[in-house]
């Protein structure tokens, strides 16, 4: 059998853990619900796009009634 010629090393074990596992990063504010809210998912594109319309719509409406009105005085 043959020896090397080297010795082991001990390792010692780190005095503390991560200080990112010790000590999570918290905001120092808590966050709106604005902040924490994703405007640009496909959801909220949806939903906004469905709001213009009907939006237009009814804007096309008062505009045809004021004519109407308008001509029948």
């Amino acid at each position: 059998m043959s020896k090397p010629g080297k010795t082991t090393v001990d390792l010692k074990e780190p005095v503390r853990p991560s200080r990112i596992r010790r000590d999570p990063v918290t905001s120092e504010k808590p966050q709106s619900l604005v902040s924490r809210t994703y405007f640009q998912s496909r959801e909220w594109e949806i939903g906004l796009a469905i709001a213009g319309i009907v939006a237009f719509a009814l804007a096309l409406n008062v505009i045809w009634v004021a004519l109407s009105a308008w001509v029948h005085l």
